[in-house]
Parts: C-alpha cells; sequence; structure tokens
C-alpha cells in the first residue's frame, strides 16, 4: 500500500514539474518580445488538403530578419523552424474549410507562402496577420519582398 501511494506520488510530481518546464519554456520564448500564436503546415502540395492534416500548433517569435517558430508541446528550447524575411513569397490568403476549423483556432486566416522553394502555410489572428505582414513589407532597403 506504501508503495503504491508512493509511485502515485511520484507520478503526480512528475507531472507537475513537466507542467511547470512548458509554462517556463513558453515564458521565456515570450521574454524577449514579439510573439504570436501561429499554426504551420510545412510542405504542403500546390492543391493542399483541406482536411486539416499536418497542422502543428506553435509559438513564432520575430528575430530580426527571421520567424522562429516553436512547437507548443515540445520541450524543446530551439526553434523548429526559422524563416528568413529575404526568402518569404506571399502567395496568397485564404480561410479555413472543412476540417481545418476544428484544426486551427478560431479566428484564423491562412496565409500560403514559399519559403526557398518549400511551399507552407501560416495559420493566425487577423492581427497577427496584419503584424507579420508589417513586418515582411518592413525589409531594409534594397531587399526584396514579394507580399500578395
Amino acid at each position: 500500500m506504501i508503495l503504491a501511494l508512493t509511485v502515485c506520488g511520484v507520478v503526480v510530481a512528475l507531472a507537475v514539474v513537466g507542467l511547470f518546464v512548458f509554462g517556463l519554456r513558453r515564458r521565456l520564448i515570450q521574454r524577449s518580445g514579439g510573439t504570436f500564436d501561429c499554426s504551420l503546415r510545412w510542405d504542403v502540395s500546390e492543391k493542399g488538403d483541406p482536411g486539416g492534416k499536418g497542422w502543428g500548433y506553435g509559438v513564432a517569435r520575430y528575430s530580426g530578419d527571421r520567424v522562429e517558430w516553436f512547437r507548443v508541446f515540445s520541450y524543446a528550447y530551439r526553434p523548429r523552424r526559422v524563416l528568413e524575411r529575404s526568402a518569404i513569397e506571399v502567395s496568397g490568403r485564404r480561410l479555413p474549410e472543412g476540417e481545418e476549423e476544428l484544426a486551427l483556432l478560431s479566428d484564423a486566416i491562412i496565409l500560403v507562402c514559399v519559403h526557398r522553394g518549400t511551399r507552407l502555410e501560416l495559420a493566425m489572428s487577423e492581427d497577427a496577420l496584419t503584424g507579420f505582414l508589417a513586418w515582411l513589407e518592413a525589409a531594409p532597403p534594397g531587399q526584396r519582398v514579394n507580399v500578395a
């Protein structure tokens, strides 16, 4: 009986520590400012997949001429993807279709982009989209920017 209580106590303690580390990681990512909730779908086909598959929920952070994307459900402190401003080409935008509405946040707008030849989609709120497009257009003089 005592062994079972000890094991349960250890499991509960590990769960609490795990949740604390998730919160601490998010705070450390947001500490430098310029973060927004952003879902990402990488290497999308030309037709897209309206089935809602392949979306990863994450947090994006502006870092100079780059946007760093972190998965929410990860302990890694390094970004999963890094998008350089000069390599991002915006192809268009659209609203979520079908099951995508369930996979994404309720007010999400999908931005279709190409980054170094790889087609990707970013889903973010309208406010975050406005900020992202302004960041893209605010590139230093002489830097080519393609915003649809």
